[in-house]
């Protein structure tokens, strides 16, 4: 399935419409070693989205937090699950502007244009119904980016950097063409922390966090390697739905008697 995606004049310079992917996501195809639990997990997460779904109204979801393959996988699943459309908004930009060459150019010449550039984005799928949008680090590091994310539910997929350092390192994962991360392990964790400081407070401002560890301690797992996607997707459908229910109880409570 593709969308459309209008980019106007003052991101690209001239009028362009973007054709991005959407990419079709399906949970890990289950084969014989695969336990009835993690079967009956993926029918778990399907049915709390069911669930949800009418309340959420096509509200969108933000994920923000250091980009990692568990952030990332978990958007699909979250859009997938939901019926809703996935979008990794510095995939949006890098294409917006031309390819992962063009982006590092502009970063070197005008960082205010390049983010610039998010912030167009962002403000353009913010408007958006039925989205999952797997949001840059970028995407926290301005107030006008936070201020849009707030037409949606933001939620901080919290990993810790030492695992998102060895994805780097040992198992090639692919980082936005913003990010200049490269060497080895301890450069690699070095520079994520960097990053990390310069974020944190805009991770912060998310309406609630799904931490991995705190996930794996509730579930007793012995390693953080252990929580699948499916574990950290029920748990953001649980916390949707508390967050819903609050809001909920508190437009109730402001209706005069």
């Amino acid at each position: 399935m593709k969308l459309l995606l209008q980019l106007p004049q003052p991101l690209l310079g001239k009028s362009h419409t973007i054709c991005h992917s959407i990419p079709s996501f399906m949970p890990r195809a289950l084969s014989n070693n695969h336990s009835a639990t993690q079967f009956d997990l993926s029918l778990t997460v399907k049915r709390k989205a069911s669930e949800i779904s009418p309340d959420l109204k096509g509200t969108c979801l933000f994920l923000v937090g250091i980009n990692s393959s568990i952030k990332s996988d978990s958007a699909k699943l979250l859009a997938d699950a939901l019926r809703y459309y996935y979008f990794d908004s510095d995939s949006v930009v890098e294409e917006a502007l031309g390819g992962k060459d063009a982006v590092r150019s502009l970063m070197k010449t005008d960082l205010k244009g390049f983010r610039d550039s998010e912030t167009e984005v962002l403000k353009q799928l913010s408007s958006m119904g039925r989205l999952v949008v797997c949001a840059g680090n970028g995407a926290v590091q301005r107030a006008a980016n936070l201020a849009l994310m707030r037409h949606g539910i933001s939620i901080w997929i919290d990993v810790p950097l030492d695992m998102v350092a060895k994805q780097i390192v040992e198992e090639n994962f692919q980082i936005p063409a913003a990010e200049t991360i490269n060497g080895s392990y301890p450069e690699v964790l070095t520079q994520l922390t960097a990053i990390y400081e310069d974020s944190r407070n805009g991770y912060a401002t998310a309406d609630t966090t799904i931490a991995l560890q705190k996930v794996a301690s509730r579930l007793g797992y012995d390693t953080l390697e252990a929580v699948t996607t499916e574990d950290m997707v029920l748990e953001t459908l649980k916390e949707i739905e508390r967050l819903m229910r609050s809001k909920k109880l508190m437009e109730e409570a402001a209706r005069p008697f």
